[in-house]
């Protein structure tokens, strides 16, 4: 019997393309270990430009042809080049945690890995995941949302109640667009800038807070949410830099240590809860602020986590007692043609 074909989409349009690339190679691998399916890499784009087209990568990283994906659910070039059973949309940013790519996979009925289009999308922004935050009664920080540089104001009157905020562009990842913020003077330039990258701005209390991350995924028909692991920056901000820069300073922690076992239950609990209740499907990495306080807030979800040697998710995964390897094979093989 031939091998089905599995077709690995990364790159994408977004900031964090080069990211996808490395991520990929994580889960290419993995789909390669699995030995029942052939892997075909795309990737989408080039790195700073507009480009969206899709072309095979070669495994020396070089490109191959152009190629696109038909109502047929074949990959084609100048010619067929496979009947397509699966698709791995290993993308961070858009097209892939926008839900772009997964409704045109709905439209032809392809089956796919990964959250579904409107989950991908209402998680991508800010500004929707914090609002259903709020409807299923998960804690997040005080926020406020502009709509454009008019509603200023909105921002101006948070800064005054907390005194620090975060201006986040509300859809973009890996901190592009998002700036800390103590001074007021700085507040109107960051809400200018952070609308260059989206139309619409997050403006949200700045905590002093542990950065805890929890892998919240499906194994076996259950939903599992790991134990905590930590972000340990060295400076005030996590950002793009701090997250893949390979003289970075940040370490992280598979397992956050002196948490009680009250706030681990808590903060699994809300895992699991918004992994639920959004609908999220497969995997997510849902992300934690935890403050000198005590207090825990839900900061952000990931609907696909990166898979860098450096990434949280496949090694919280792991000290769950789940492999990365049978998760997402048990997963292909439940859902693929």
């Amino acid at each position: 019997m031939s091998k089905k074909n599995i077709l690995l989409l990364c790159g994408g349009s977004g900031t964090e393309h080069e990211v996808s690339l490395v991520s990929a190679k994580f889960v290419e691998k993995n789909l390669r270990e699995i030995g029942l399916y052939n892997v075909i890499v795309v990737e989408i784009g080039a790195p700073k430009t507009n480009d969206k087209t899709f072309r095979i990568l070669n495994a020396d990283g070089s490109h191959g042809e152009t190629v696109e994906i038909n109502s047929k659910r074949q990959l084609i070039g100048k010619a067929v080049i496979a009947d397509l059973n699966y698709v791995v949309p290993c993308i961070h940013g858009p097209p892939g945690e926008t839900g772009e790519i997964q409704t045109y996979l709905e439209l032809i009925s392809l089956p796919y890995f990964g959250c579904g289009p409107e989950a991908s999308l209402v998680c991508f922004n800010k500004v929707t995941s914090k609002l259903w935050f709020n409807a299923i009664d998960i804690p997040n920080t005080p926020f406020e949302f502009l709509t454009s540089i008019e509603d200023a104001p909105k921002a101006h009157k948070l800064f005054d109640e907390h005194g620090k905020v975060f201006v986040k562009a509300a859809s973009q990842g890996s901190s592009v667009g998002c700036y800390p913020i103590s001074k007021k003077s700085e507040l109107d330039n960051a809400l200018k800038n952070a609308f260059t990258f989206s139309e619409y701005v997050l403006v949200e209390k700045m905590v002093t807070a542990r950065e805890l991350e929890i892998s919240t995924y499906e194994f076996e028909g259950k939903v599992h949410a790991s134990v905590p692991g930590e972000i340990n920056c060295p400076s005030a901000f996590y950002s793009y830099e701090e997250k893949y820069n390979p003289n970075s300073k940040t370490t992280t922690e598979i397992v956050a240590p002196g948490l009680s076992a009250e706030v681990v239950s808590n903060m699994r609990g809300f895992a699991i809860k918004a992994f639920k209740a959004l609908k999220l499907r497969h995997q997510s990495r849902i992300d934690f602020f935890y403050t000198d306080d005590g207090k825990i807030y839900l900061n952000e979800i990931n609907t696909f986590p990166g898979a860098t040697p450096i990434s949280m998710f496949p090694k919280m995964m792991e000290n769950n007692g789940h492999s990365y390897l049978k998760f997402i094979s048990d997963i292909i093989a439940k859902d693929i043609l």
